[in-house]
């Protein structure tokens, strides 16, 4: 099971939510991880800092897999985070940070994976 925790500077309307989330679900095809398996949170409206200084245009993804992801497909995935974003939010790519997080652990209903 996928998380995948965006965490963006801007405040969104619910349509816009949506959008994001439809696009990166689907997109998780890329790193060969199903979206009917795949959460998504997304935080607006939250405040991140980079060297010091404050971002007003930017985002942080965070991309949690059982597993481990093929590299190639991470950076197609994060391509798509990246056009996503700024498609629906207007975040130019170079504020986009994603972060990718392997497990071999991952628990649900009483047990693990």
């Amino acid at each position: 099971m996928p998380f995948i925790d965006v965490r963006i500077t801007k405040k969104l309307t619910e349509s816009q939510k949506d959008d994001i989330k439809n696009e990166i679900g689907a997109a998780m095809a890329i790193i060969g991880k199903p979206e009917s398996y795949t959460m998504i949170g997304i935080q607006d409206g939250y405040t991140l800092y980079f060297g010091g200084k404050k971002i007003d245009d930017g985002a942080y993804v965070a991309v949690d897999v059982l597993g481990n992801a093929n590299p190639a497909g991470s950076e197609k995935f994060t391509m798509a985070v990246c056009e996503t974003l700024e498609k629906r939010s207007g975040l130019p790519g170079k504020n986009v940070y994603v972060e990718y997080r392997h497990t071999a652990d991952w628990g649900w209903n009483g047990t693990n994976f």
